[in-house]
């Protein structure tokens, strides 16, 4: 799915050892030793073990995993917070464990914004003045960066709130406060470590989708840590699931919960509700047979007849779908010797984009009996889904 999309971030071979001797730990690692034996052995904890993924330009990257996967430590390999101990991190050419301490620090200027779990605000600075931190720190000018900063407070639904001190505002806009100044800082990625964790239920589901509205406005490459399998759902193009430091699998969500890489992967994502997950076009069919609304009663119908059908979906020649015709309106325009079955076409069907989840489908055919027309962003008929495809592809998916 990615062969056409430019590579942000490569990472390679990316391994961290905790210790004092971290060669050893590594000879271990290679000679097939898991974390926990390399601990036991050399006192050596292998955060990350021999790590490859790429970050594409654009992207919401997902990274998860339970506590101690080592999610916050590879985050923090990526701008160097935390030396890796080997391999490669390449943002636009650069090798980043390569840089020496001056251009590094341009480096994390220029590429690397970074969202925290707990704010990192301020308390005696106003709202504003915590927005142009970054900036103030860089040496922007300060009339060009108060424009800068209101203009991030305003991305993130924060204007007329500049004079507010951090301890007026709740979780939720306080976190808001933090995103802006990530953004003032226009830097190329956007590093969010557990950044809505510390947040009650109700505004972390407000910040999920405040951040994909963000996201489809600026394309900012995001890669976000989280040990939500919701969230990473939730907000992820793609996801990292980590396990003891290694990567267990990565892929699309629904790559994830449709092809679980392994039995931990498996269990990990057991009580998901996969209605929520698949979407229209999982469970799609092809159209046996459509009419054109030029196309006269008796003709339709014998197609009708041939293919077993009780109603029709008519659409134009590039398949713009244009509406619906049932069997008994098309016998009562026969016997009325009517030319056209576009007046007795319906428009009183129901149709979805691929993307719709499946969840959505159930009510529209308590609605109607009709099979739910899927149709492109253009409206041109896709496929059909009738209610046993979408119970067929839910016990699929459960079975895996």
């Amino acid at each position: 799915m990615n062969e056409n999309r430019n590579v942000k971030i490569r990472v390679r071979n990316l391994s961290k050892v905790f210790g004092n001797n971290p060669k050893k730990a590594l000879e271990m690692r290679d000679q097939g030793h898991k974390r926990p034996e390399i601990l036991d052995k050399t006192g050596q904890t292998l955060g990350l073990s021999n790590i490859d993924f790429d970050v594409y330009e654009g992207e919401l990257l997902v990274i998860m995993g339970l506590s101690g996967s080592g999610k916050s430590t590879l985050i923090r390999c990526l701008n160097r917070l935390i030396e890796p101990t080997e391999g490669e991190i390449v943002i636009d050419g650069e090798d980043i464990p390569q840089l020496d301490d001056k251009a590094l620090l341009e480096c994390r200027r220029r590429h690397f914004s970074m969202v925290f779990q707990n704010f990192a605000l301020f308390p005696h600075r106003t709202v504003q003045q915590n927005a142009e931190f970054g900036l103030e720190i860089r040496g922007v000018d300060p009339a060009e960066r108060a424009d800068i900063a209101e203009k991030a407070l305003k991305q993130v639904g924060l204007e007329g709130w500049a004079d507010a001190y951090p301890n007026q505002l709740s979780g939720g806009m306080q976190q808001r406060v933090g995103l802006a100044r990530a953004l003032a800082n226009d830097s190329t990625v956007l590093l969010m470590d557990e950044a809505f964790s510390a947040l009650d239920p109700l505004i972390r589901g407000d910040m999920q989708q405040e951040l994909l509205e963000l996201q489809h406005r600026m394309q900012k490459t995001t890669v976000f840590i989280t040990h939500d399998l919701d969230e990473a759902l939730n907000i992820g193009d793609r996801i990292i699931l980590l396990k003891d430091g290694e990567i267990v699998q990565i892929g699309t969500p629904e790559e994830i919960l449709t092809n679980p890489a392994d039995e931990y992967v498996k269990r990990f994502i057991e009580g998901v509700d996969m209605s929520k997950i698949l979407t229209a076009e999982h469970a799609m069919r092809p159209v046996r047979a459509t009419a054109r609304e030029d196309d006269g009663p008796r003709t339709t119908l014998r197609k009708m007849s041939e293919h077993g059908l009780d109603s029709i979906y008519v659409t134009s020649r590039d398949r713009t779908l244009m509406g619906l015709v049932e069997v008994d309106a098309l016998e009562q325009a026969a016997k009325e010797g009517k030319d056209h079955i576009r007046d007795v076409m319906t428009h009183d069907f129901r149709s979805v984009g691929p993307e719709e989840p499946l969840h959505n489908l159930f009510a529209m055919f308590s609605e109607r009996s009709f099979p739910i027309a899927v149709v492109d962003a253009e409206k041109r008929l896709q496929g059909v889904v009738v209610k046993g495809a979408v119970l067929d592809e839910l016990a699929q998916a459960g079975d895996k």
